[in-house]
């Protein structure tokens, strides 16, 4: 099924275009997940995926897909790697779109395995991500593998206007027909993923573009009326869910409002069991998010 339509029928049925972030980070977790754990990456890996599929079964509700962060589990080698495919078929039987924060983006068979690696089958078995984020800046070849993916049901996030502070560097800039690099980037993603519009009128080939820039999302949905907005930077970048009402304004799956910081370590700054303290920031978050 295209994945554009399978997303936009999960935000119909579950009433939510909310996506958590997964970003553990081992001096952040409750006391309760690190204890007695060995010391090294078998066992941060292990502090991890109590992490993780705890805060799978607390947001699943309020939740239409979660969004982890690969980097944090690569960096405790094979052990992290291990622990991200179980969270990722954890979050998949827990009814989550699993959208896979890896960022790749290279040329010929390199683009071919990184696409393989998290958009294919194996043995028979789901990809591990339904989804995930891939970076245009080597072009349109770097992109065919991911685009192919695409084709047999899975789904992309190009990285176009991104929240953090230095993406003025390079996507602000002005080419000479007075363009901004970034609205030049959203005008490729949307002829690349022209031909991946399911019925629901959402293309398989989206885009990442930063909630704390309210007129940059709106400027996007003019240059990509088919592309599901890919919104990260609300909560602890100062991102309002609010303020992004442009993005969802033809269909309600046509944004994810992702939260991390805000919603996984929201216990940190309430009373009461932690599991708890995530649910109510999810919920809370999840009424505040505009929808069509």
């Amino acid at each position: 099924m295209n994945f554009a339509d399978r997303l936009a029928a999960a935000v119909v049925r579950k009433g939510t275009s909310l996506c958590v972030g997964l970003d553990p980070r081992i001096d952040l977790l409750p006391p309760e997940l690190v204890t007695g754990l060995k010391a090294g990456p078998a066992g941060r890996a292990r502090a991890y995926e109590r992490f993780c599929t705890a805060l799978i079964e607390s947001v699943a509700e309020e939740a239409v897909a979660v969004k982890p962060q690969v980097a944090f589990f690569e960096a405790l080698g094979g052990h992290g790697l291990s622990a991200l495919d179980r969270i990722c078929a954890f979050a998949s039987e827990h009814d989550l779109i699993v959208i896979a924060d890896a960022k790749r983006g290279d040329i010929g068979s390199t683009s071919q395995a990184y696409a393989e690696a998290w958009l294919a089958p194996r043995d028979g078995a789901p990809p591990v991500a339904d989804a995930m984020t891939v970076n245009p800046y080597m072009g349109g070849d770097s992109l065919e593998p991911f685009l192919l993916a695409c084709g047999a049901g899975s789904g992309l996030f190009v990285l176009v206007r991104t929240s953090n502070p230095g993406a003025a560097d390079l996507q602000e800039q002005r080419l000479a027909d007075g363009q901004r690099v970034w609205e030049r980037t959203a005008e490729l993603v949307a002829g690349w993923g022209a031909e991946l519009v399911g019925e629901s009128g959402l293309s398989s080939v989206g885009a990442v573009i930063g909630a704390t820039s309210p007129e940059a999302v709106e400027r996007a949905r003019e240059l990509m009326p088919h592309q599901i907005l890919l919104l990260p930077g609300v909560g602890a970048q100062g991102g309002r869910a609010g303020d992004l009402a442009a993005a969802f304004r033809d269909h309600p799956a046509g944004g994810l409002v992702v939260a991390a910081r805000s919603v996984i370590y929201a216990w940190r700054e309430r009373r009461g069991d932690w599991q708890q303290s995530v649910r109510l920031a999810a919920a809370e978050l999840r009424a505040a998010t505009p929808v069509a």
